[in-house]
């Protein structure tokens, strides 16, 4: 029976969205939220009437899957197709008046097959002066490279399958060359993705008051002391312990000071116009209002100026002088030239429109090819701004991993297909076509994953029928596998040695699967499943992962502390007996998981001994490539810098026990690798982390359970020791964890 999806968690999104919308200032984040919540009802108005079938790989009706779908998180597609965009201007004036079409964009898209239209594209093609937003935007150039290589029926063929959506879908690229990373160099952001996001800096309210307050209202504020300690007859007032002493104001009139008195009722009234960030001195009970409206009511010689008013004038000259000094003194010129110097200082939102002015010299679709011309002119740029600077910079994915620009397996995911795209392409001997197929997988790539349900597996590159068409004229070149199984084995070592803590993500198996494919290496890669949508069945490829774990791990640490079976329980059945499930490893994990799948929680801990039976793609990995001579020179390493992050985790507040049990789970696979000595140090150092941060009543016991199973100790089915209190550490429970 197939399962369905609950629109309770769309529901959740949509009230999130709604809540932020009306509650924040920031005008960014408000429209941000709109536009948030309108997909969002898009999906439950689409889950309401039937048009959204939610799990499916084509969950929107009368929708080829080979359609680019907006999807909304957690993979709910809202129904809106990406390139279903507006037509250009110019698009619609290079059509023929009276071209047939229902729409505009039908009209645009059947001018392109005209003989105008099919020699536009021959001559983009040619002059790589074009885009490929999404994936949509290459078929009718295929179309053009096939018509221009003798092979009619095939375009004919796939005008066909194209033509029930022509009236909607743009087909065509955008023009302007896209610029791409020349050989192994990537980028985390374009030059103009980088300079949009500086120019939107602005400054924090307080910030700003605190600024304005410094360069507008200080210096004036001054100057109106200065104004009415002029006008009193002898000492200026102070505060002491018996009250106010000194003179009095409005004693004395200097010459001039009605003009100057007007001057600066004309400049304070150009400053509120202005500027209007900070209000302190509008107070009505501070010191510079009381004084601004004595000066406002006083047209000469004190006049309008009652007792009171002038008592208030001496008082509140009196306050400031004794804070900070007479008029023009040392003392409050000291404090003046100290305030002055920070208010000198440019903020952050300026420094960040700096940064942008110099980023206007660069292609802003390409990337930076170095870092200093546009950072070091620029003196005292902070960090994080730096940190936005450096994503647009072209480098090496190591140096990227190095500067901590690329910061987890996700993000390594994400720039991994400007090198795979290179490679993907390289097997088309027509160079056109080749950059035209490298454009089209890089905007492939940037397609958001559908929420699927009974073992649906995400649309494929292959299925796009502009891909599939070109298959025939994809060779398969040894130079192009050798290059392919080098990045694939790079990437690996990469996002191991950079992130030995976290299993490998989605995003990137389905990258690494790219490359193995490439490479002529099919090893069953394994997506992450989610907990609340697991249906209690596995594919076959889980049974044979599996296998490769039990052949790799055959008596290691890891086999031992977590109970391996052998790989021999995993013998494929004949071919004949076959069945799209793996039945038996899910009976396996289900009775290792002492429960069945159905709630969440269950479902947790089977996918738990799923992971834990596969080692979730380590195995794999390590046979296919033979990477088990490199992990035995750096398996100690790796191992000691995930169980650091796992006490740094442990030590913080609620940690995250499944990311923890995780984390430990990659360890112990690469402390397998090293020396019995070198696991005997990396354990006894483990446990002198956990002591000295305080953890060693709630996490000791999994320090114990693996220093006893290290020295020959076995776990009960139940995961304890028959002596002492070791424990082995998993993550999902059906209660409490006993290490929370």
């Amino acid at each position: 029976m197939a399962q369905e999806a609950s629109p309770g968690y769309a529901y959740g999104q949509l009230e999130r969205a709604l809540r932020t919308a009306s509650s924040t200032t920031d005008a960014g984040v408000r429209r941000r939220a709109r536009a948030k919540a309108g997909r969002w009802r898009a999906v439950l108005a689409g889950m309401a009437d039937g048009t959204r079938e939610v799990g499916s790989r084509t969950p929107v009706a009368d929708t080829p899957a080979w359609v680019t779908l907006e999807v909304a998180h957690g993979g709910f597609a809202t129904g809106r197709y990406l390139a279903e965009v507006p037509v250009r201007a110019e698009e619609l004036a290079a059509v023929p008046g009276g071209a047939p079409g229902r729409t505009d964009r039908e009209r645009v898209n059947l001018g392109y097959l005209a003989d105008a239209g099919l020699a536009a594209l021959r001559a983009a093609l040619a002059a790589g002066d074009y885009r490929v937003e999404v994936p949509e935007d290459a078929a009718l150039p295929v179309v053009a490279w096939l018509l221009d290589h003798g092979h009619a029926e095939a375009a004919l063929d796939l005008v066909a399958e194209l033509r029930p959506l022509l009236h909607r879908l743009r087909l065509a690229p955008l023009p302007g060359a896209a610029p791409r990373p020349s050989g192994a160099l990537v980028r985390l952001a374009t030059v103009g993705e980088v300079r949009e996001t500086l120019r939107a800096a602005t400054t924090k309210p307080a910030i700003a008051a605190m600024l304005e307050t410094l360069r507008i209202w200080h210096p004036l504020y001054d100057r109106l002391v200065a104004l009415w300690a002029e006008t009193v007859e002898g000492e200026l007032p102070r505060l002491t312990a018996d009250g106010v002493t000194g003179g009095w104001p409005c004693r004395t009139w200097p010459e001039g000071w009605g003009s100057r008195r007007a001057q600066w009722l004309v400049d304070y009234a150009t400053a509120c116009a202005r500027h209007q960030a900070s209000m302190s001195h509008r107070n009505p009970k501070g010191n510079f209002a009381r004084l601004y409206r004595a000066l406002a009511a006083c047209q000469f010689a004190g006049s309008r100026l009652t007792g009171r008013d002038v008592g208030w004038i001496r008082r509140a000259l009196a306050n400031t002088i004794t804070k900070h000094g007479e008029p023009g003194s040392e003392r409050r010129a000291a404090l003046r030239a100290v305030q002055a110097e920070v208010a000198a200082r440019p903020t952050h939102a300026e420094l960040a429109a700096v940064l942008a002015g110099r980023l206007d010299a660069y292609p802003g679709d390409g990337g930076l090819p170095a870092l200093e011309p546009v950072v070091e002119p620029v003196d005292g740029v902070p960090p994080h701004l730096a940190a936005k600077v450096v994503r647009a910079l072209e480098a090496p994915v190591e140096e990227l991993v190095e500067r901590g620009v690329i910061t987890s397996g996700d993000v390594l995911a994400a720039v991994l297909p400007q090198i795979t795209a290179q490679l993907m392409a390289a097997n088309v001997e027509d160079e056109r076509l080749a950059a035209l197929y490298a454009q089209t997988y890089a905007a492939f790539r940037r397609r958001r994953g559908l929420l699927l349900l009974d073992l649906e597996h995400q649309v494929r590159l292959e299925e796009l029928p502009w891909i599939r068409v070109l298959e025939p004229f994809r060779a398969r070149r040894p130079d192009v596998a050798r290059a392919a199984r080098q990045a694939l084995t790079q990437t690996v070592l990469l996002a191991l040695g950079s992130f030995p803590q976290a299993i490998l993500p989605n995003p990137l198996v389905r990258e690494l699967g790219a490359l193995a494919g490439q490479a002529g290496l099919p090893m069953p890669l394994l997506e992450e499943l989610a907990a609340d949508i697991f249906v209690g069945t596995f594919t076959e490829k889980w049974r044979t992962a599996a296998a490769a774990a039990g052949r790799v791990l055959a008596g290691t640490l890891y086999a031992r502390y977590y109970d391996l079976p052998d790989e021999h329980r995993w013998t494929a059945p004949p071919r004949r007996l076959r069945r799209r499930t793996a039945d038996d490893f899910a009976a396996v994990c289900e009775a290792r998981a002492g429960r069945r799948s159905g709630s969440v929680a269950g479902n947790g801990m089977v996918l738990e001994q799923s992971q834990i039976l596969t080692t979730h793609n380590l195995a794999v990995l390590v046979e296919a490539l033979e990477l088990a001579p490199r992990l035995r020179e750096t398996g100690a390493e790796l191992a000691g810098e995930a169980f650091t992050w796992v006490v740094r985790r442990m030590a913080g507040d609620r940690p995250p026990i499944r990311n923890v049990a995780y984390a430990w789970r990659q360890a112990v696979f690469f402390l397998s690798f090293a020396e019995e000595e070198q696991q005997r140090a990396a354990v006894a150092a483990l446990g002198e982390r956990v002591r000295q941060a305080g953890l060693a009543d709630r996490f000791g016991p999994a320090v114990t359970g693996l220093a006893a199973v290290l020295e020959g100790a076995k776990f009960s089915p139940g995961g304890t020791l028959r002596a002492g209190r070791g424990r082995r550490l998993l993550g999902w429970t059906t209660g409490p964890h006993w290490c929370g």
